[in-house]
């Protein structure tokens, strides 16, 4: 249902946005980067790659962690079947270059993630990190799109460019003994911000705002799972943190797809 103001005739997504709420999100980003630059370098947890799933399926070691990335490609798949038809409407052009990074993104997760957890260490890291900093990448790229952004095309080139520099910063780091993942992890935080804020001040549809937030409730669960991968292995049994963190940020991303379908492949109407 739309919202229109009898003053000016405006739907709530045409109305226009005050000058100091165009500003805000830009404020908020230099001041996340200048926490990230006070704070020093944030390394990577001593024993990381020890995952406690020690399952095995038909010979694949760790094959709790390994096949629950099946997920991502599927709901990758799903997203871009939906989407494609329609990225060259006049509504869904200008954010699908970021969500057809985002989409890339997460089907690549799927088998970099995969193949980090048959073995894992911090040689096999990049291969999972690079395709998560993908997709946090073009998720930024597509809201901002969605939401009036004119330079979606550029925008997906230099945030997909600062993505394979945040990871090679953290190789190049490591290897010299003093691994920091800020660059990485901004690309984590910023879209936490970003877009609930982005989806307000544009006044987004109520159920893909809706759907943003039960995704980033669901990645705030995942990132949970994953702290808690030995304590949920000890007491479940049956399953790891870190395998449930892989299920929960599956359904994280299915809901921020079926929030992009149900805009813009559903039957056009807002609500």
């Amino acid at each position: 249902m739309q919202t229109t103001f009898p003053m000016d005739g405006l739907t709530g997504s045409e109305r226009p946005v005050k000058p100091w709420l165009k500003v805000t999100p830009a404020i908020i980003t230099i001041g996340i980067i200048a926490a990230f630059a006070v704070h020093g370098r944030i390394a990577q947890p001593a024993h990381y790659n020890d995952f406690a799933d020690n399952s095995a399926v038909s010979g694949i070691p760790h094959a709790g962690d390994v096949l629950s990335n099946a997920g991502f490609a599927l709901v990758a798949i799903w997203g871009w079947l939906a989407l494609w038809p329609h990225r060259d409407s006049d509504q869904f052009r200008a954010a699908w270059s970021g969500y057809r990074l985002f989409l890339i993104g997460l089907l690549l997760t799927a088998f970099g993630s995969a193949y980090f957890h048959l073995a894992p260490g911090n040689g096999r890291l990049t291969w999972d990190m690079l395709p998560i900093a993908l997709a946090g990448a073009g998720l930024l790229v597509g809201v901002r799109g969605a939401q009036g952004g004119s330079k979606a095309n550029i925008e997906a080139i230099g945030l997909g460019l600062y993505a394979a520099a945040s990871v090679a910063w953290w190789v190049y780091t490591d290897r010299h003994g003093a691994g920091d993942l800020r660059p990485y992890l901004l690309l984590q935080v910023l879209p936490l911000v970003l877009i609930p804020l982005w989806q307000s001040i544009h006044r987004a549809p109520r159920t893909e705002r809706i759907a943003f937030a039960v995704a980033m409730g669901l990645y705030v669960l995942a990132k949970l799972a994953e702290v808690l991968d030995h304590p949920i292995a000890n007491t479940l049994g049956f399953v790891s943190g870190h395998t449930l963190k892989h299920l929960i940020a599956t359904a994280a991303t299915a809901a921020i797809v079926w929030g992009v379908t149900r805009r813009f492949a559903g039957d056009g109407r807002r609500t």
